[in-house]
C-alpha cells in the first residue's frame, strides 16, 4: 500500500535515486520562495519517509512519522482548513507507518484523530481515506463488524468510483472473515466491475494506487479467508508478477511473497514452496515490517510444524533472519 497526496504519490513512483528531483517537480514549486508554501516543506518531510516505507518497510521510521503530525497538530491555533487538512494527512500518513510496524492499536488511534481533523477541514476526501484506513485496521485486527460499519457509512456518503472500489474490496474481507462466502463474492464482483485503468475525475488524488494489483491481492486474500487456497495460490502467483515490475526487493514484495508463501502452505503444495521460500532471502535482508515479519513466522511455524524434513533447514534459515 502506498498513501498520501498526489505530491507524495510522485515521489513514491520512481528509483530512490530520483526522489530529490521527483519531489521538486511533483510540487512544482522548486523556484518558489519557502515562506510562500507554508505546508510544503512538511509534505516533503512526510514523502522521504513513505519512500523509506515502500523500499525498506515502516518499522524505522514510523516513531519520525508520528512526530512529524503531533509536531504539525501542536501548531494549530484556529480554524484554518488548509492547516487542519495536513495535519489529517499526516496523521494518516503515520498511521500507516505505525501499522507497517505492526503497532496497530497506536495506527487506529491516529487515524480516530485523522478523521477528526478531516472533519473539522470539511475534507471529504480525507474523510473517506481515514475511514478506509480504519476499516482495513479492523479487517486485519479481527473486528469484521467494525469494518463492515465503515463501509456502510462511505458507501452512503456518494463517494466517487475508486473510493467505491476500495470500499467493496474492504468489505469483502470482513464478509470473508465470518464466512458469508456468497456476500464477499458479490462484493469483490462489484470491486472489479468498475473502473481501474484511468482515475475519474472525481476521484481524490490519493485513489491513484487502486489497481489491478490492490484488487488481485484482496481477491487473493478472500479465497485464503474463505479456506480457499487452490484458488488464492494463482491470483498470488499474478501479484508476485506485478509487483516484481515494480520494486521486487520492497515491502510490497515482502508482503506478496508472504502472502503466496502462505497460500502454498495451506494447499500443502510443498514443492511450489521451496522457490518463494528461497526468495525471501534478500527481501527480509532489505526490509523491516514487522507487520509482514510476523505473518511470515506464522508461516515458517506452520512449514515447521506440518512440511516435509527437506524444507526443515530452508524455514530455519529464514526464521533465524
Amino acid at each position: 500500500m502506498k498513501i498520501g497526496s498526489s505530491a507524495l504519490a510522485s515521489v513514491l513512483d520512481v528509483p530512490v535515486g530520483d526522489l530529490e528531483r521527483a519531489a521538486s517537480e511533483a510540487r512544482g514549486e522548486a523556484d518558489e520562495p519557502q515562506d510562500s508554501r507554508p505546508h510544503a516543506v512538511v509534505q516533503e518531510r512526510a514523502g522521504w519517509l513513505l519512500a523509506h516505507d515502500n523500499a525498506h518497510g515502516g518499522d524505522h521510521v514510523a516513531d519520525a512519522a508520528n512526530q512529524v503530525w503531533r509536531s504539525e497538530r501542536a501548531k494549530i491555533t484556529g480554524e484554518d482548513k488548509a492547516q487542519l487538512s495536513i495535519v489529517a494527512e499526516l496523521a494518516e500518513i503515520a498511521g500507516w507507518l505505525l501499522f507497517d510496524a505492526a503497532r496497530p492499536e497506536a495506527a487506529r488511534a491516529v487515524w480516530v484523530e485523522s478523521l477528526h481533523f478531516a472533519r473539522a477541514a470539511g475534507d471529504r476526501p480525507m474523510q473517506w481515506f481515514a475511514m478506509d484506513l480504519l476499516a482495513m485496521e479492523a479487517v486485519e485486527s479481527g473486528r469484521a463488524g467494525e469494518a463492515l460499519t465503515l463501509c456502510d457509512e462511505i458507501t452512503g456518503r456518494g463517494v466517487p468510483p475508486r473510493v467505491a472500489l476500495l470500499t467493496e474490496l474492504r468489505r469483502s474481507r470482513a464478509l470473508a472473515a465470518v464466512g458469508d462466502r456468497a456476500r464477499a463474492q458479490q462484493a469483490l464482483s462489484r470491486a472489479r466491475s468498475r473502473p481501474e485503468d484511468s482515475l475519474h475525475p472525481r476521484d481524490p488524488e490519493w485513489s491513484w494506487w487502486v489497481n489491478d494489483l490492490e484488487v488481485t491481492g484482496h481477491e487473493a486474500e478472500v479465497a485464503l479467508l474463505l479456506a480457499e487456497p487452490v484458488r488464492a495460490v494463482p491470483r498470488f502467483e499474478r501479484t508476485r508478477t506485478l509487483v516484481d515490475a515494480i520494486n521486487p526487493t520492497g515491502r510490497g514484495a515482502l508482503y506478496y511473497a508472504t502472502a503466496e508463501l502462505d497460500a502454498l502452505v495451506r494447499l500443502g503444495a510443498w514443492q511450489e514452496v521451496e522457490e518463494p521460500l528461497t526468495r525471501l532471502g534478500p527481501i527480509l535482508r532489505n526490509v523491516a515490517s514487522s507487520r509482514n515479519r510476523k505473518r511470515l513466522r506464522k508461516v515458517l511455524r506452520a512449514i515447521d510444524r506440518n512440511g516435509p524434513a527437506w524444507l526443515a533447514g530452508t524455514a530455519g534459515d529464514i526464521a533465524a533472519s
